[in-house]
């Protein structure tokens, strides 16, 4: 006996892929819905080798949905993802609308699977940001060794999480090089994302980090352990799909590199390809499609007592958005819901 699954925002790159892992998974659908908005309506997309029509979101009644998986902007969500949830219906969004309210969990499954027993408070969960998914499946098994007193990380994300109109925008940029008689000027990014790099995503706050970087601070904090200190520095590069991050750790005592190799190899969701030779790394081409977060590059670092370097690298449409969305249903299905 299965579920009855909506997905709500099935057009866009995350719905798409929430499908997609949905299938690749074999996840237990016995009835499935996908939600678009007016404009999409009608829309085919894919479901392993089934094709399904979009349904109008506006008229959608949740009554009777064990769970809806949201892959809409805030905005949207802060309208419907109430509705369904009063209607009975799990909500795990993948917005940035919940992520930081207390009474809602914020799951990454690998971390913290106890708190899915918190989407009682308000039946929603919220799924992480891109950037802190991948960093908390990495830093947990090794907190939970050595204790994490500070972690410094610059990212290199990928123009997929800023959504199609990003991956067009740094298409149609790159095609302009070649064609000077074409301008392509920046509408989605402050500045020309083709063959350059931007450190800015999401707007600026007072103290003079981004959004973005104030996410991985507290996000990484409500995951993982709230005595963490964060500092983070955002920056889109021009990838298509696959974020990277260079991460520095502090710890609390000793942790040996080869210790904390040994530890990542057998965590939950991670595959370290760690070689010391040209190439012995992952590189963001090689994580797309792929389910695992890679880590690479384990070293001490020598100037500061207790100091690890690594290199970590994921899909970004998958585990720091819909594989994670996917996660957490499995997860409520099996601690929670269990059916059949």
């Amino acid at each position: 006996m299965g579920y009855r699954v909506v997905v709500v925002g099935a057009t866009g790159n995350v719905g798409r892929e929430m499908l997609n892992i949905l299938a690749e998974r074999q996840f237990p659908v016995d009835e499935l819905a996908v939600l678009a908005s007016r404009r999409s309506l009608g829309t085919e997309v894919s479901f392993g080798d089934t094709t399904l029509t979009t349904k109008d979101l506006d008229t959608f009644d949740f009554t009777g949905w064990d769970m809806a998986l949201f892959a809409v902007g805030s905005e949207a969500t802060k309208v419907y993802a109430p509705k369904a949830a009063k209607a009975g219906c799990v909500v795990i969004d993948n917005s940035s609308l919940y992520r930081y309210d207390p009474d809602i969990p914020l799951i990454v499954p690998e971390c913290n699977p106890q708190a899915i027993h918190d989407y009682k408070n308000k039946n929603i969960i919220a799924n992480p940001n891109c950037s802190t998914a991948q960093m908390v499946v990495a830093l947990k098994p090794l907190h939970d060794r050595a204790r994490i007193k500070r972690v410094v990380v610059s990212t290199y994300q990928s123009v997929s999480g800023a959504g199609k109109e990003g991956m067009d925008e740094l298409w149609d940029q790159t095609k302009a090089i070649y064609n000077p008689t074409t301008d392509v000027p920046p509408n989605k990014f402050q500045k020309q994302i083709a063959f350059n790099v931007i450190p800015q995503i999401d707007v600026f706050m007072e103290d003079g980090s981004t959004k973005e970087e104030w996410k991985m601070v507290v996000e990484t904090k409500k995951i993982v352990d709230p005595s963490i200190k964060v500092t983070a520095t955002c920056v889109r590069v021009p990838v298509f799909v696959g974020h990277s991050e260079a991460v520095n750790i502090e710890f609390e005592e000793f942790l040996d590199e080869d210790e904390a190799r040994d530890i990542l190899r057998e965590a939950p969701g991670i595959m370290v390809i760690d070689k010391r030779e040209d190439g012995g790394y992952v590189s963001p081409i090689e994580c797309a499609g792929d389910f695992a977060t890679f880590i690479s590059r384990i070293r001490q670092d020598s100037t500061i007592e207790n100091g690890l370097n690594l290199w970590c690298v994921s899909d970004n449409l998958r585990k720091g958005a819909a594989l994670n969305a996917v996660q957490i249903a499995e997860l409520l299905g099996r601690e929670v819901l269990k059916k059949g």
